[in-house]
């Protein structure tokens, strides 16, 4: 934006005013009457007072000045004398006295001009805090969105991977701005708002910056939270000020990060119609599509919580395209680490896509996290190159924990985790259908002891009954294993129970996996718009109903149970040979425990 000609004027009148207060401060000083003193020795001064020759004088300090009788005046420098003042009176002479003449000039220099001072100083002050950005006095209403430029950190499509469909949609909106006369022509017009919906860590705010990159138009940039002050009414005029900015930039794109900070559901404040949150979300939805139009200004969003939004705000007309940015598949997640690797220094012996394969479920923020770490590891370890055990040892660490090898752990309560990991380990393998297993420990990491880990082969989005009871039995294995070696339970399990119960639950009451019950959803979850999770569930069934939940689900665990108890005391020998392979490594991974399993309890053993 150009600079505003205020500036140079305000520097004018400042200048102006500096120099007439320089000028009057000289003319006080100098400005004084000249009088024509006779400078006399002190002697002869003495002599004068002695000879009653004295009419007046006037003292400052050390320094006398006086009149004769006779009229004519004199100066004169008198030592320490105390007794100067006693002669003088004796002799009928008429006393004066003043404070030290350089004390007394800057004194009443200080005294006079100081609030004239404090004023100037004070509305200068004010003058620079309202040329200045937002957030400053007098300047509250002033949007805080950042003009970007793309010349420092550009960022392009070709450092974004993994979501091709988003970016398909996004090099249209640009192409729109470009040659808007390719698209008016056959009756289209352009979109007013895009949304960007994803989890946490997908690329939405870098798919922001690519735009930013890409495209020749301003581009604004504006987190949700800065419109919203602690004063009233800041957030809309905030808005209207962006808007305002926008539309003397038109074309251009507004990008706000974040919407979910403003732009939750109506009426769910303590302020009701007059909270500031609210006040800030009408102001925003009249803007995008109100009265006024606001041709070729485009507002793109990110958020991860487009449940909470506002309906109005997710209308056609104000956020016409909500393009959904997913957690990448297996193709999408080697595409994003060629991207994070193009500045690494990797070995050839790492294969990206075998990692790809072993990290599901990761995002492109996880991915550049994994390939961090392994590039500080293998700094740590004093190696030229990254190598791929230095990127296991990454996702290791980045899915489990940081080992704590330091913790000092009692024989009795190694050999209790080394049973229960190998209980969980043997369940996955004796039952067909479940993921492989990757790695087994019992080296503490994170808040566990012991880890099983389990890599699925294939993405999943949709999980049948038969996955999901496999997996409850796979996490009661643990406590069947400690039941049937150890002969006593212990709290170990306790996060493997929580899980399991947790999904029973939702198998019963969400997902319609009871024959008893039937396909219904009992409950309804209790979501607080501001904290956007669960705090309760809402009991909309009958007490009888309840009843049968409790039934059912300690049906599904006990028979989940009572599977994973049949198969581990089936093969015993196994779960022995495992738990003391454990207890000598440590660590195995999957082809260690198919090495350790007998002939005869082979994978995929029917049930």
């Amino acid at each position: 934006m150009p600079k505003s000609a205020q500036g140079p004027t305000n520097k004018s009148i400042v200048a102006v005013l500096v120099i007439i207060l320089l000028g009057l401060f000289v003319f006080q000083i100098y400005n004084k009457p000249k009088k024509n003193h006779d400078n006399i020795p002190f002697s002869e001064f003495s002599e004068a007072i002695s000879t009653d020759k004295i009419a007046s004088v006037m003292i400052q300090g050390r320094n006398i000045t006086g009149t004769y009788k006779d009229g004519k005046e004199f100066k004169t420098f008198a030592p320490e004398d105390p007794d100067l003042v006693k002669r003088l009176r004796e002799k009928g002479v008429r006393i004066s006295a003043r404070p030290d003449e350089e004390s007394g000039i800057w004194q009443n220099i200080f005294i006079s001009w100081f609030p004239m001072l404090l004023l100037i100083g004070v509305w200068i002050f004010f003058m620079r805090q309202m040329q200045s950005g937002g957030g400053k006095a007098m300047s509250f209403g002033k949007s805080k969105a950042r003009l970007f430029t793309g010349r420092e950190n550009r960022v392009t499509f070709h450092d974004v991977a993994g979501i091709d469909e988003a970016k398909e949609e996004l090099q249209e909106i640009i192409d729109f701005l470009v040659d808007p006369k390719k698209f008016t022509k056959l009756g289209g017009r352009i979109p007013k708002g895009v949304l960007l919906v994803g989890p946490p860590g997908t690329g939405k705010t870098l798919l922001a910056r690519a735009i930013a990159g890409e495209a020749n138009v301003p581009f604004f940039t504006i987190s949700g939270s800065d419109f919203v002050e602690m004063f009233v009414g800041v957030g809309a005029s905030r808005v209207r000020d962006l808007f305002n900015q926008a539309k003397k930039n038109a074309p251009c794109i507004i990008f706000i990060d974040e919407i979910d900070a403003v732009g939750r559901h109506r009426g769910a404040g303590l302020g009701g119609g007059h909270d500031e949150r609210e006040q800030t979300l009408n102001q925003l939805l009249v803007e995008m599509d109100g009265f006024e139009s606001n041709e070729g200004v485009i507002v793109m969003s990110a958020t991860n919580r487009p449940d909470v939004l506002d309906p109005a705000l997710l209308r056609p007309g104000r956020f016409d395209r909500q393009i959904v940015v997913s957690t990448p598949d297996v193709k999408g997640r080697e595409e994003i680490l060629k991207v994070h690797t193009r500045k690494t220094l990797i070995s050839d012996n790492v294969d990206l896509s075998i990692i790809a394969r072993g990290t599901p479920g990761f995002s492109g923020a996880d991915l550049a996290n994994l390939v961090n770490e392994a590039a500080l590891i293998a700094a740590r370890r004093n190696k030229k190159a990254v190598e791929m055990d230095d990127f296991e040892h990454a996702k290791d660490k980045v899915i489990m924990g940081v080992e704590r090898r330091s913790m000092i752990i009692p024989y009795e309560e190694r050999r209790l985790t080394a049973y229960h990991e190998a209980g969980h380990a043997l369940v996955a393998k004796m039952i067909p259908g479940t993921d492989p297993i990757h790695k087994v420990t019992i080296i503490p990491r994170g808040r566990a002891l012991g880890l099983t880990q389990q890599l699925p082969i294939d993405e999943r989005h949709t999980y049948s009954k038969d996955y999901l009871l496999n997996s409850i039995s796979i996490l009661l294995g643990g406590r069947v294993a400690e039941e049937l070696v150890i002969g006593q339970l212990t709290t170990g399990s306790g996060n493997d129970i929580e899980r399991a119960t947790k999904i029973a639950r939702k198998m019963v009451c969400e997902w319609g996996m009871s024959d008893r019950l039937g396909p219904l959803n009992y409950g309804k979850n209790e979501e607080h718009i501001f904290l956007g999770k669960e705090i309760s569930r809402n009991r909309d069934f009958s007490e009888q109903t309840a009843q049968g939940i409790d039934e059912e689900l300690k049906e599904l665990i006990d028979n989940c149970y009572t599977r994973a108890k049949n198969l581990i005391s089936k093969h015993i020998e196994s779960l022995h040979a495992l738990a003391n392979a454990l207890l000598e490594k440590e660590v195995l991974d999957g082809q260690e425990i198919d090495s350790i399993i007998r002939v005869g309890d082979a994978p995929g053993l029917p049930v």
